[in-house]
């Protein structure tokens, strides 16, 4: 697919800086540069201005006073070091009853910060990032929830430390070495003529639907776990499968694979424990939905694969 990486996360080049990963001397250097930028992340929510750009902070600024880690090293952008630090621990005089949702209207202004700044769901700003904004921010909201639930070795219990700037962490107590993980899931586009099957959650905003998706389990390929997870959840089957377009998605930690698949069946059959409702949509009512003339079926949200593939659909691009 020719326009697979302009979907949203979808890379604009980052210069990791990954040999720089081992140098502690380095690392201590670059961040005392002034040059040097970090984002502070408060339980999974990482810092905006109120224009959605990205809150950059300087090294030294008091809110970091909150992280119990080192910052991570993201990479160099345009020769500037860039870092992400983990604020969780401050606790802001309100907390919301939406804190944890699907999607987190609420906000969060820290008193050490103008009122410009505040820290906020990424959902709803994805969209407004540059390219390489929107990488840096999906990379340190992805890797800094990895380090929030593998603080421990998983080989002993052991408390682990960060190393490798942020991109390993190591017991001492057993000599383990863990690394960032990323969790495998396929979205397919499944089409039957000129139809697409689309699904919904039930913890999803209402009338919102999306193409259907599923982790990837051991020992599967991309095309295997596509047809299972459709006979699954919709009780379709599915013949010939190719790969579209990957996205980093930081909701916490998957990589989307993107997919297209032809069915050979009409008839749904929905399993009540995974959807809430599936169906069949033409290429024609799709268009009106996307247009919010269908007033039972809200779109894919703006900056996910799914709206992303299922517009190209519609435009004839998918290939």
């Amino acid at each position: 697919m020719q326009l697979a990486e302009t979907v949203t996360f979808g890379g604009s080049g980052l210069d990791r800086a990954a040999h720089l990963r081992a140098d502690t001397a380095a690392l201590k250097e670059m961040r005392a540069d002034p040059a040097a930028r970090i984002l502070p992340i408060w339980r999974g929510k990482p810092l905006f201005m109120n224009d959605g750009q990205v809150g950059w902070i300087k090294p030294g600024h008091p809110v970091l006073t909150s992280a119990s880690e080192a910052p991570v090293f993201l990479g160099l952008d345009d020769g500037g070091p860039r870092f992400a630090s983990d604020i969780s621990a401050w606790e802001p005089e309100e907390l919301p009853d939406t804190l944890g949702a699907f999607f987190d209207p609420s906000q969060q202004l820290h008193p050490e910060l103008p009122n410009e700044f505040a820290f906020g769901e990424l959902r709803g700003v994805m969209t407004l990032l540059t390219a390489r904004d929107a990488e840096l921010v999906a990379t340190a909201k992805a890797i800094l929830g990895w380090h929030t639930t593998h603080s421990y070795c998983a080989r002993c219990g052991g408390k682990s430390v960060i190393v490798m700037g942020g991109w390993q962490r190591d017991c001492a107590t057993c000599g383990g070495h863990h690394f960032p993980r990323t969790d495998p899931v396929v979205i397919m586009l499944i089409t039957r003529g000129n139809k697409v099957l689309i699904g919904r959650s039930p913890e999803w905003p209402e009338g919102m639907y999306s193409l259907l998706a599923g982790f990837v389990e051991p020992g599967e390929t991309l095309e295997a776990a596509v047809r299972r997870e459709v006979l699954e959840e919709a009780g379709i089957r599915v013949g010939a499968v190719e790969y579209l377009a990957s996205q980093p998605w930081p909701f916490p930690a998957s990589l989307m694979f993107g997919c297209r698949g032809e069915a050979t069946s009409d008839e749904i059959t929905v399993d009540p424990e995974e959807l809430e409702d599936a169906r069949w949509i033409t290429r024609e009512d799709m268009m009106d939905v996307f247009a919010g003339r269908n007033n039972s079926i809200k779109p894919a949200r703006k900056g996910a694969i799914a709206h992303f593939i299922i517009w190209n659909w519609m435009a004839e691009r998918l290939e």
